[in-house]
């Protein structure tokens, strides 16, 4: 059921949903609840049911009847994250669009803020700042967030190219539909489908706003998520980093942008290959290797500046394609940080990404920063 649109909006949100039932309504509700009038008129939603195997396109069925500002595509079998946003950008008629996670949530007041900042910049891309919401409630301020202070208007990558460390996700993004189309860029299938994606949008654009203000909920945690998944398909990341480098290729000349890229792509490899939770330790070997290539394949000519401490050390092992010696820093890394007493006997000890504080901690619980974001690859 696609509900025919009766205007033509500013904004255009575009929902991908898939085995969510428990947080669907929340996400539908925190868009559209609370909006005035005006408000209102300027917004479709746009959700779409890729073969969702619970109550969800019933839910998206009912939610719509009766609101003619929500559009519902209903596709015939799961094609993934990637896809169904794809599906949805196909029906959206706004100026405007944005991707929003069916299991995330906007933070009342949020969608004013970004209707009053896109009519008053008109920018081609703006980046909005989020938290990530754990169980229990807990809020977490992301490592990259600080990035988005300070800039008044807008601005292009080459002057904040800190811009780019910002957590390279489709939904902390508005993007203006005619830019997008200009750039020719859609999702591909797979999972870290936001990596190819994101990272050209800020090189493009000639006018990239940043709005300082939580406009976004991540939730953390979920089952299913592909943070909380362990899998052979966290391979996916090096296509997705082919697809991007193959970009970067045949569209950016600046060596700067090369090098920046190169260091974000190889920290984010660390991040997934020292979760326990995303990649099994049987496929950590082969993992490492894969990251090894990347690293000699797509090396700048002219070097670049390695992390310093700890981080810089893995850097160097990758180089070097040294799996045993990470191993054993892995495992001293985590030594240095387990919280004492040990676990009871016969206990299974904790890895970084079950929260241990030690330096590699930060494997568990990933930031923009550290490019190690989740991707939201949750179809």
């Amino acid at each position: 059921m696609v509900n025919e649109p009766t205007r033509s909006p500013l904004l255009s949100i575009v929902v991908p949903v898939h085995g969510v039932e428990a947080y669907l309504y929340q996400c539908l509700e925190s868009i559209l609840g609370g909006l005035s009038a005006a408000e209102a008129a300027e917004v479709e939603l746009v959700a779409v049911d890729d073969a969702s195997p619970d109550r969800c396109g019933e839910m998206l069925r009912s939610y719509a009847a009766g609101r003619p500002q929500v559009r519902v595509v209903s596709l015939t079998r799961n094609v993934g994250l990637g896809l169904a946003r794809n599906a949805g950008l196909a029906e959206a008629t706004g100026r405007y669009v944005w991707f929003v996670d069916s299991d995330d949530w906007l933070p009342p007041g949020a969608l004013p803020v970004v209707l009053a900042r896109l009519r008053r910049d008109e920018p081609d891309v703006l980046l909005v700042d989020h938290l990530r919401v754990h169980e229990g409630g807990r809020l977490e301020v992301d490592a990259s967030s600080h990035l988005l202070r300070g800039v008044d208007g807008c601005v292009r990558l080459a002057d904040r190219p800190e811009l780019l460390r910002v957590q390279h996700t489709a939904w902390n993004k508005v993007v203006r539909r005619a830019f997008l189309d200009e750039l020719e860029l859609r999702f591909h299938p797979g999972w870290y489908e936001d990596i190819p994606f994101s990272h050209p949008l800020l090189i493009a654009a000639d006018r990239i706003g940043v709005l300082d203000h939580v406009c976004y909920h991540y939730r953390q945690g979920r089952l299913g998520a592909i943070t909380s998944t362990r899998s052979g398909r966290h391979f996916d990341a090096f296509v997705q980093y082919e697809r991007l480098q193959q970009w970067v290729a045949e569209h950016v000349t600046e060596d700067w942008i090369r090098t920046d890229l190169f260091g974000l792509m190889i920290n984010h490899y660390l991040v997934v290959v020292g979760n326990d939770g995303r990649v099994h330790p049987r496929l950590r070997r082969g993992f490492f290797r894969r990251v090894a290539e990347h690293y000699r394949r797509y090396l700048p000519s002219g070097g670049y500046a390695r992390p310093g401490g700890v981080a810089g050390l893995k850097h160097r092992l990758v180089a070097r394609d040294s799996y045993l010696a990470y191993k054993t820093l892995r495992r001293a890394s985590w030594l240095a940080g387990s919280p004492r007493p040990a676990s009871p006997a016969g206990a299974a000890a904790p890895d970084a990404a079950s929260g241990g504080s030690g330096p590699l901690a930060a494997e568990g619980t990933p930031s923009g920063a550290e490019q190690g974001s989740a991707m939201a690859g949750r179809g």
